[in-house]
């Protein structure tokens, strides 16, 4: 056990010319021909692809809705674990000589941005406004909706959606495969995480297999965020005037008004992807974290800024003390009203949202490990589990706690609750200004949004390009970002407009299921891989590789 070096070369076969030249055929044309599938599917038939896509996700929450409480349980135990052991928390994703790419600001921005940007300000306030009106607090008889009594239990649930065990998805893999890629020499794809548990096996079919359910998942998962967003992105481009065309008379985006935003952000993120990492990702994750900090600052000088640290303080020690059973608490159907309006509110919740970060995972988790070369794992992981969860506790409080607080106190009426949940932050804008000031932050909304969703979009298009690439980190190939660009407009508009926002839900379950197998596998082959080094450590045998 553990007598001799780790497996450090994986050869993966690649074109040596022609179209596909650089690129692995075998994941790059199968990704193309299922994604492609789908888009014909869901445009061409879609009540079929609906009743269909239906079927399938009713028997993944039946059937596997324990898997997905569980299994996001083991990947938060897992990183902090990897952090909090001094024999594991000190070992760096790289050599011993190698320092981080960017800057400590400049590596949040990118990380925070790709993770979570757009999710932050459609759900910072829709999330918790849910919540305080329903939760299962509530449908126990605990509390009571809408009550002062409800806005901590509002916030327990938010925050254990969007706090570590989320970031902690997108972690495992990006410390999985830092770890594999950096420390050695493996290629930076989604196979190389699993090189402990199959080896040379991975060069071949098994691999090829592995990375591409990895893009179709990461395509579902981008197309889940950037659904959310081109809807929210669409009303407040209706809300500064740019025409009523966008706009269905129920309130939602129009078709015309879903292609036109989709015109405007996957063509800006194509055209970032193509000049890389260190150039248009990086400026534009910057630029929305600096307005990101602005729109925070205008709600802490405007908004209910007390109410909203009075909860943050409550609601973040009642989720840290209820977290240890939240996280394995499932609830089944059992006959009763009180135990199928749990399970119900948790398929549609807890067991979506875990669905939601895996699926995200692949893309994250590769890009993550892209920028985090030189961290220690402690480092890593406070710096993509813990820091991020705390910016999005105090999002939710410092700006949904505003939108509790008026719906609380009442002057809010219902304006807050009886709008969408992409237009209710625009709402609250206009409940606490008036006239032209209400138009410029909802201008200045608009534009983060803007920004997000091309940061989310470019880092997406990169990554899926990066896997296919069999781990090259700046592959060439422009026509091939374009294609993927065009292909992520067609999946997210094409499911927008014949099914809405729920057609990409259930898509996006489905295909985060045999990606979350993948992510347990990473869990042993990380444990396993951490365990041998730290035997070749001690033995004086090689465990990393030699940078000639």
């Amino acid at each position: 056990m553990a007598k001799l070096p780790p497996l450090m070369k994986l050869p993966i076969e690649t074109a040596d010319s022609g179209f596909y030249s650089g690129f692995s055929k075998h994941v790059a044309i199968t990704s193309k021909i299922l994604v492609s599938a789908l888009i014909v599917w869901a445009i061409s038939v879609p009540e079929n692809a609906a009743t269909v896509l239906n079927a399938l996700n009713g028997q993944m929450l039946k059937n596997f809705a324990s898997w997905y409480i569980y299994v996001a349980a083991v990947f938060l135990i897992l990183c902090a674990a990897l952090a909090v052991l001094p024999a594991t928390g000190r070992l760096k994703l790289g050599l011993a000589n190698d320092k981080p790419e960017f800057s400590n600001f400049s590596w949040f921005s990118m990380m925070f941005g790709a993770g979570i940007g757009i999710g932050m300000l459609t759900f910072a306030t829709a999330e918790p406004m849910y919540h305080f009106a329903t939760n299962p607090n509530v449908i126990k008889g605990e509390v009571v909706g809408y009550s002062a009594e409800n806005v901590t239990p509002a916030y327990v649930w938010s925050f254990l959606h969007w706090g570590l065990s989320a970031w902690a998805c997108y972690a495992l893999v990006g410390l999985s495969l830092a770890y594999f890629s950096y420390r050695r020499n493996l290629p930076l794809t989604i196979r190389s995480g699993l090189t402990p548990l199959f080896g040379k096996h991975l060069s071949g079919g098994l691999g090829h297999v592995v990375d591409i359910v990895a893009v179709v998942a990461t395509i579902l998962g981008v197309a889940q965020t950037l659904g959310f967003g081109v809807e929210q992105f669409v009303a407040g481009l209706s809300r500064i005037g740019i025409g009523e065309w966008i706009i269905n008379a129920d309130g939602k985006p129009s078709s015309a008004g879903v292609v036109f935003a989709l015109i405007v952000i996957l063509g800006a993120s194509t055209l970032s992807a193509l000049s890389g990492v260190g150039k248009g990702i990086k400026w534009l994750s910057n630029l929305n974290m600096g307005l990101s900090f602005f729109l925070l600052a205008f709600f802490l000088l405007f908004g209910s800024t007390f109410f909203g640290f009075n909860s943050l303080f409550w609601g973040l020690l009642e989720y840290l003390l209820q977290l240890p059973k939240l996280l394995f608490t499932v609830w089944h159907t059992d006959g009763t009203e009180t135990g199928d309006a749990l399970a119900s509110w948790q398929g549609g919740w807890s067991v979506f949202y875990w669905a939601w970060w895996i699926a995200f995972a692949p893309f994250v988790g590769v890009f993550l490990a892209r920028i985090s070369k030189g961290r220690t794992i402690r480092e890593y992981v406070l710096g993509s589990v813990v820091i991020p969860s705390l910016m999005c506790f105090f999002w939710f409080t410092v700006v949904g706690g505003t939108a509790i607080d008026l719906t609380l106190n009442g002057s809010a009426g219902d304006a807050i609750t009886g709008a969408g949940q992409e237009s209710q932050l625009f709402v609250m804008l206009e409940l606490i200004l008036s006239g032209g000031f209400a138009w410029i932050m909802t201008a200045i909304v608009v534009v983060l949004l803007l920004t997000y969703l091309v940061t989310t979009a470019d880092s997406a298009i990169l990554i899926v390009n990066t896997i296919n690439a069999a781990g090259e980190e700046s592959p060439k190939g422009s026509a091939h970002i374009i294609f993927w660009g065009v292909a992520l407009s067609f999946v997210v508009g094409g499911l927008l407009i014949v099914g809405g926002l729920g057609a990409i839900k259930t898509a996006m379950v489905i295909g985060a299921l045999p990606f979350s197998l993948v992510m347990f596998l990473m869990c042993i082959a990380l444990i396993k891989a951490v365990v041998r080094d730290a035997i070749r450590d001690k033995n004086g045998i090689q465990s990393v590789h030699i940078d000639n």
